[in-house]
């Protein structure tokens, strides 16, 4: 079995550099998550004004709202993403590595994760439900046809 140089000096095998591999790649689809989350919200309120009939598509907007509420009932029950908790188990599976060797995962953990009380984070979460909740009276999707 082959083995590279990890950041830091540290000899790693080839199963850890899966799993690590594997980790990014959770941690990029959490931030691609977090990005239509954030990006959908922000685009249906600006396509109201750009007229963007994209932004009214119902399924669309169905996926959206399931998004939001599934982070907004996580941050009420106090519970860790299930993408976080993956992602770390195969850091831990991979030998502990940080993020320090890899620039995307280094980038996109240094936006994702920051220190605060939880109950911030259910508030935040809270109110930009809210907003997500608001935006299907100011900014209605298009009924369904039949």
């Amino acid at each position: 079995m082959s083995s590279h140089r990890a950041p830091g000096g540290d000899t790693l095998s080839e199963p850890s550099s899966v799993y690590l591999v594997i980790a990014d790649t959770v941690l990029v689809l959490h931030a691609a998550f977090v990005l239509f989350v954030v990006g959908s919200l922000v685009a249906i309120y600006a396509g109201r004004y750009l007229r963007w009939r994209w932004i009214r598509n119902r399924l669309f907007r169905l996926l959206h709202l399931a998004a939001v509420v599934v982070v907004v009932v996580q941050s009420w029950l106090g519970m860790i993403c299930p993408l976080t908790i993956f992602e770390m188990a195969l850091r831990q599976r991979a030998g502990g590595t940080t993020y320090s060797g890899a620039f995307i995962a280094h980038w996109v953990e240094q936006l994702l994760y920051y220190d605060a009380p939880a109950w911030v984070f259910a508030v935040c979460y809270s109110l930009f439900g809210a907003a997500v909740v608001a935006s299907w009276f100011l900014v209605p999707p298009r009924r369904a046809r039949g």
